[in-house]
């Protein structure tokens, strides 16, 4: 993949693993994350907040050439909307949203300037189903599938593709939470046709897909990498029995 990659969260989780993917993969690495120390791989490295618009444009000022832009950074607070502080649900709304805005909007130019490149948002399971304890994060990832859909028709003309990748649930800081309670973590497991939880790892080869040209024809579209999660309703199942 003789491409140029700007991977933004590239400091741990999924982020970390893409960008890690695309440069073995062949792909020429700008690993960029607001935890820089955290980086531990990428052919440059740099700090940026996203949700901060000056460091988003000190950053692609660094940038001369784009093919590959892969957005990753997420927070979510646990708790019913009821619990939910305004400084939280404020803080959810820039980072998960407002922050992957600002970053695409900005890059556009650069996006176009390559005439063949590709944008890769991070959505999510929640964009389309959601429980209790997750209502402000589950939002921004459906915002998120709109945008992408909004791009992908917009940037179309410039032969930008855009896309988004809907994990289930994934073995990364973000769901530390539920990682701690044996009894969540067996039921998140359980709730999926794989029976397990994903691997960070297991989210790269979805976005070599999207990133590179054997991806060509896919723009606007949802990838959910989910381990079946959205394809069963995890109700018991009868046929588990032969008492019937």
């Amino acid at each position: 993949m003789n491409k140029k990659a700007l991977v933004i969260g590239a400091a741990s989780g999924i982020g970390k693993a893409i960008a890690e993917g695309l440069k073995e993969f062949g792909a020429y690495v700008i690993a960029a994350d607001i935890n820089v120390e955290g980086i531990r791989d990428g052919d440059e490295k740099y700090y940026v907040d996203i949700t901060n618009l000056d460091s988003i444009k000190q950053l692609l000022k660094k940038i001369d050439v784009l093919h590959v832009l892969v957005i990753t950074p997420a927070i979510n607070y646990r708790k019913r909307i009821e619990e939910y502080t305004y400084e939280e649900f404020k803080r959810v709304i820039d980072i998960n949203m407002i922050g992957t805005f600002m970053v695409i909007k900005e890059a556009i130019p650069l996006l176009k300037r390559t005439n063949g490149s590709s944008v890769i948002i991070l959505s999510s399971i929640r964009s389309i189903i959601v429980e209790p304890g997750q209502g402000p994060y589950a939002m921004t990832k459906a915002a998120l599938v709109q945008l992408t859909k909004t791009l992908a028709v917009e940037l179309a003309p410039y032969n930008v593709r855009v896309n988004a990748i809907a994990p289930g649930v994934v073995d990364t800081p973000l769901t530390e939470p539920i990682k701690k309670r044996p009894v969540w973590y067996k039921a998140y497991a359980e709730r999926n046709a794989l029976k397990r939880w994903a691997k960070p790892e297991e989210i790269v080869g979805p976005a070599i897909l999207l990133a590179s040209d054997a991806g060509s024809y896919i723009t606007g579209t949802v990838l959910f990498v989910d381990g079946g999660w959205t394809a069963i309703d995890g109700r018991f199942d009868p046929f588990e029995t032969r008492e019937l």
